[in-house]
């Protein structure tokens, strides 16, 4: 018995785990005093240990051996919610998780559909994005889409996949920065 269990260890391999990085962007002046980033809705068919590669030819291809060093709808959210701290100095952002004691006078809302590589090998993301007052506004909640695909391709390397889609949380910063600054007073 004891032979059998040296075995199987000797197969096993820790899987190499991977982070989503924040990227510097444009400093943008104004807006609320203070925003919380929700924890994004992430497909299910992304929301697991290891990394979706690619979805192509009708399946969802996985990165063998390479994880998310965390779960990925809160990592997605830290990483946004750094990107925008940079990008809006002035205000606090707090990622809705976080243990943070204050009230937002905003929210940013993410629902994510792809995060991988595309048929032709290009970084993707697509979702849809919602950015409001906290309070009663006039008029409905705007909810807009969002997609971003990386100009190089990342052929099947997970570092480069991972560097292509932080820059993709980028971009999505810059574009929620730039809506969070002119969002219309709450009515009380």
């Amino acid at each position: 018995m004891l032979g059998l269990v040296g075995g199987l260890s000797g197969c096993s391999s820790d899987p190499k785990l991977y982070t989503l990085a924040p990227l510097p962007g444009t400093s943008q002046m104004g807006g609320p005093a203070v925003v919380e980033v929700r924890t994004p809705v992430v497909a299910m068919r992304l929301d697991r240990d290891t990394i979706v590669r690619a979805n192509q030819d009708y399946q969802t291809k996985l990165a063998s051996g390479d994880s998310w060093s965390e779960a990925l709808p809160n990592m997605i959210a830290h990483t946004l919610t750094t990107d925008l701290a940079q990008r809006l100095p002035g205000t606090t952002v707090f990622a809705q998780d976080d243990a943070v004691t204050t009230t937002p006078s905003a929210y940013v809302e993410v629902t994510i559909r792809n995060f991988e590589a595309d048929a032709a090998g290009h970084a993707l993301i697509m979702g849809m994005l919602s950015v409001h007052p906290t309070g009663k506004m006039i008029g409905p909640v705007l909810t807009q889409p969002f997609v971003w695909k990386s100009s190089e391709t990342v052929d099947k390397d997970t570092v480069k996949l991972t560097a292509a889609l932080s820059q993709g949380l980028s971009v999505l910063a810059d574009q929620v920065a730039a809506q969070v600054r002119v969002l219309p007073t709450p009515v009380k």
